[in-house]
C-alpha cells in the first residue's frame, strides 16, 4: 500500500456567529475522509481557519462594544469547541486574521501585480456619509421599484422576486445609521480574471471537478469572465494592500489563502513538515477543497488562476457537495429548522450524526435531508441493533470462557465475505461515496447477525460439551464486530475508540484485514445508548430559546442556505385568477443567453404560432435537455421589453428560492396550442 502525503482543507466558517448543523455537514465529510486516509497508512493533513475579515464583522464588533480582535478571538474559541465536540479532527485550525496569511496575501498579490494580472479603475458606490462608509448592496434598503414594497434589500425584493440594482430603488436609505446613501467615486483594484480564460477552460476539464461542477463552470466560461473586484475602501477590517494606503483586500481574496496560512502554521510548529513539499509549483502531494456548491466561483475559477499566476500548485481536487435540508425544507429560523450545533450536542451523541450523515452523503452535489424520524430510525436500527448488538450477544460467552478468541473461524465462508468486502468498502471511502460504503458495511452486519441467530450460542451454552463451539461462535462474532468497527472507525470515532478498548486493541486498516485470534479481551461494557424522540425534542427546544442569529455574508450576494418565510401576497379575486390563459407549449428550440446568468432563451411552438421565452430556468437544464419537451405556459401575458429581448409569454416553474427551478410538466398525451384552464 503506497504512502501517499495529502493536505485537505474544508471551507472557512465565518467568525461572526455561531456554528450550525449545515457547517457540520462539511466538516463530518471532511474528516471521515482524512481518518479514512489516515486509518489506511497515508500521511494526511487536515487545516482550517476562522474566516475572520470583512465589514459584517467590523460592525458586529461595534454593535458588541468590543474590538474586531476580540470578536474573532471569542468565536473562534467557540468554533473550536464545537467542532471539538463533533470529534472533527483538525491538525491545525488557524483564523484569517494572522501574520501567515497577511504575509501570502501581500506575497500574492505583488506576484499578480508583478505579472501583470492587476488592474485599477473608479468605481461609482452608494456611500454613507454618516458612517462613512462605502455600502454593500444587502446594506441598503428601501421601496421595490417594481411592487414598491418597502423594506426591501438593494439587490433584490423579497416580496416580488425582482432583481435591481442600488440606485433603482425608491428613498433608498442605509440600513447601518439610517442616512440616505450618496455616490462616491472610488478608485478599485481588480484581479484581470478574463486572462485566464484558456487555462480555466482546459483546468476545470482535467479531472480536479465533478462533471456536474465543470459543466456548471463551462456555462459561466461560455458566457465570458469578468474581471474581479479585490479591493476595498476604509474602514476595513483586513488587510491593507501593500503600497495602497487606505485599500484593503477584499475578504475572499485572503479567505483561501488562510488555507496556506494555517498549513504554514502547522509547518512552523511541526519538526519535518514543508511548506513548499505541498505548496510548491512540482509538488507531488495531494491538495483537496471540500466546499459548498454556494462558493464554487471563488474555489474552482478565481483561486486557481491566483494560484497560477503567483507560482503556486492548484489543487488536485476541488470536492463540492449540496446543501442540509432539515426535514425536507431548507434550513429555516422561522420554521425551527436552522439548528446551532450546540443545541444538537447538548443532548446527542456526536456520532449519531456522524454516522446519519455518512449514510447520506455521496460524491455527487445533491443535498441531503437530515430527517429526525428516519435519523432515530437509523442510528438504533444500523448502530445499537445491528452492529453493537453484535457485540453485546457474545461478549459474555468469551468472558465465561476465560476471555480469550478462538485461533480460527468457525465458518471461513463468512469471514471470506468480510475479507473480500474490505477493498469496495475502502474505495467508496476514497471515492467519497459514504452512502455506499454504510450500506456495504450494514450488509455485512446483516448477515453477521444472520448468522449468530442461526446458531444461537445462548441455547448452544445450556447443553453439556458444547462449550468449545460456543466460543468459536462467538469468537467469529467477535472478529465480524472487529472488522465492522475498523470499517466505520473513520464516520464514529468515539464509538470506535470505546470499542478498542473492549477489544484490547487498537483497531488499523493500513494492512489487509486478518482474523485475530488466541488473545484476550476485556470485559464488555454498554457502548452506545438508543436515541429516544425526548432527546430530538430537547434539541429543538433548546434550539429555540437560543437568541437568532443572522448570517451574515462576506459578499453581496444572497444566502443560499438559509431560507425565511416569506409573507404570502396580496389577496387576488377569482376573477382575476380565471383571465390566465394556459396553453401546452411544445419546446421547438432552447439557447443560452449570452451575457445572461440564469436564462435560457426558449422558442415554443403552441400549434398554429410559435413564442419567444426568455425563462430563468438555466441553473436546472442544459438547453439539449429541453428540446421536444412539451411545458405550459401563460399565453396572454403582454409581452415584456428585456435586455435581451422581448419575452412573449412565460413558462411555468417552481422550486424553493435560491435553488434550482423546474419546469411543470404537462401530462402524457397533451399537445401544443391545448389550453390548461
Amino acid at each position: 500500500m503506497s504512502n501517499r502525503r495529502i493536505l485537505v482543507t474544508s471551507a472557512l466558517p465565518y467568525a461572526n456567529g455561531p456554528l450550525h448543523l449545515g457547517h457540520i455537514v462539511e466538516a463530518i465529510q471532511t474528516d471521515i475522509w482524512v481518518r479514512f486516509q489516515k486509518l489506511r497508512g497515508n500521511e494526511a493533513y487536515y487545516v482550517c481557519a476562522d474566516d475572520a475579515h470583512g465589514t459584517a464583522i467590523m460592525l458586529k464588533a461595534e454593535q458588541l462594544g468590543i474590538t474586531a480582535e476580540e470578536q474573532i478571538a471569542n468565536i473562534k474559541a467557540d468554533h473550536e469547541k464545537c467542532y471539538q465536540g463533533f470529534n472533527i479532527g483538525f491538525d491545525n485550525f488557524h483564523s484569517t486574521h494572522s501574520e501567515e496569511n497577511k504575509v501570502y496575501s501581500g506575497l500574492i498579490y505583488e506576484r499578480l501585480k508583478a505579472n501583470g494580472h492587476i488592474a485599477s479603475r473608479n468605481v461609482t458606490q452608494a456611500f454613507d456619509p454618516e458612517k462613512n462608509l462605502f455600502l454593500a448592496d444587502r446594506y441598503i434598503k428601501g421601496t421595490c421599484p417594481k411592487c414598491k414594497s418597502d423594506d426591501q434589500y438593494g439587490d433584490n425584493c423579497e416580496k416580488c422576486g425582482a432583481t435591481y440594482s442600488p440606485n433603482e430603488l425608491i428613498n433608498p436609505k442605509s440600513a447601518i445609521s439610517g442616512a440616505t446613501p450618496i455616490q462616491k467615486d472610488s478608485e478599485h483594484f481588480f484581479f484581470k480574471l478574463p486572462e485566464f480564460e484558456s487555462f480555466l477552460k482546459e483546468w476545470t476539464r482535467a479531472g480536479h471537478l465533478q462533471d456536474e461542477v465543470a459543466n456548471k463552470l463551462a456555462e459561466w466560461l461560455d458566457s465570458g469572465l469578468k474581471e474581479w473586484d479585490i479591493s476595498r475602501d476604509a474602514p476595513y477590517f483586513g488587510f491593507e494592500i501593500p503600497g495602497e494606503p487606505g485599500k484593503y483586500f477584499y475578504v475572499w481574496l485572503d479567505a483561501p489563502i488562510g488555507y496556506m496560512a494555517s498549513f504554514k502554521n502547522l509547518c512552523d510548529r511541526t519538526d519535518g513538515l514543508e511548506f513548499d513539499d505541498f505548496w510548491n509549483v512540482n509538488s507531488s502531494a495531494e491538495l483537496y477543497h471540500f466546499i459548498g456548491k454556494d462558493i464554487v466561483n471563488f474555489h474552482a475559477l478565481f483561486w486557481p488562476a491566483m494560484l497560477s499566476s503567483a507560482q503556486f500548485r492548484t489543487p488536485t481536487g476541488v470536492n463540492v457537495h449540496g446543501f442540509l435540508m432539515v426535514n425536507g425544507e431548507k434550513m429555516s429560523k422561522s420554521r425551527g429548522t436552522f439548528i446551532n450545533a450546540e443545541s444538537y450536542l447538548e443532548h446527542l451523541d456526536a456520532d449519531y450524526l456522524r454516522y446519519y450523515f455518512a449514510s447520506k452523503l455521496s460524491n455527487s452535489v445533491d443535498d441531503i435531508d437530515l430527517n429526525f424520524e428516519d435519523f432515530i430510525q437509523k442510528v438504533n436500527s444500523d448502530l445499537v441493533g445491528k452492529l453493537v448488538n453484535l457485540a453485546s450477544r457474545t461478549a459474555k460467552f468469551i468472558e465465561k470462557s476465560g476471555g480469550s478468541l478462538s485461533a480460527t473461524p468457525e465458518n471461513p465462508e463468512l469471514w471470506q465475505q468480510f475479507l473480500e468486502a474490505q477493498d469496495v468498502i475502502a474505495s467508496a471511502f476514497e471515492n467519497r461515496e459514504y452512502a455506499k460504503a454504510t450500506r456495504e458495511i450494514m450488509a455485512l452486519a446483516d448477515a453477521a447477525n444472520e448468522y449468530l441467530a442461526a446458531k444461537a450460542p445462548w441455547s448452544l451454552a445450556k447443553e453439556e460439551g458444547k462449550e468449545q463451539e460456543v466460543v468459536a461462535i462467538c469468537s467469529l462474532g467477535i472478529n465480524m464486530f472487529r472488522a465492522l468497527m475498523t470499517f466505520l472507525k473513520p464516520v464514529v470515532p468515539s464509538l470506535a475508540e470505546r470499542a478498542e478498548t473492549f477489544l484490547n486493541e487498537t483497531l488499523n486498516w493500513s494492512q489487509p484485514l486478518a482474523f485475530v485470534g488466541g488473545t484476550q479481551i476485556n470485559g464488555f461494557k454498554a457502548l452506545l445508548k438508543r436515541v429516544e424522540k425526548t432527546q430530538i425534542d430537547a434539541v429543538m427546544e433548546t434550539n429555540a430559546k437560543l437568541s437568532p442569529t443572522p448570517v451574515e455574508q462576506k459578499n453581496s450576494e444572497p444566502t443560499t442556505t438559509v431560507d425565511e418565510q416569506e409573507p404570502i401576497a396580496e389577496t387576488i379575486n377569482f376573477d382575476d385568477f380565471a383571465k390566465v390563459d394556459l396553453r401546452i407549449a411544445l419546446i421547438k428550440k432552447a439557447e443560452h443567453v449570452k451575457g445572461a446568468n440564469k436564462l435560457l432563451q426558449l422558442t415554443l411552438d403552441l400549434g398554429n404560432e410559435t413564442r419567444n421565452v426568455f425563462s430563468g430556468i438555466k441553473s436546472a437544464y442544459a438547453p439539449e435537455e429541453l428540446e421536444g419537451k412539451l411545458t405550459v405556459m401563460v399565453a396572454n401575458l403582454a409581452p415584456r421589453q428585456m435586455k435581451f429581448g422581448v419575452s412573449e409569454g412565460m413558462v411555468l416553474a417552481a422550486g424553493p428560492r435560491g435553488k434550482k427551478i423546474y419546469l411543470l410538466e404537462p401530462p402524457s398525451g397533451a399537445k401544443p396550442g391545448q389550453r390548461v384552464m
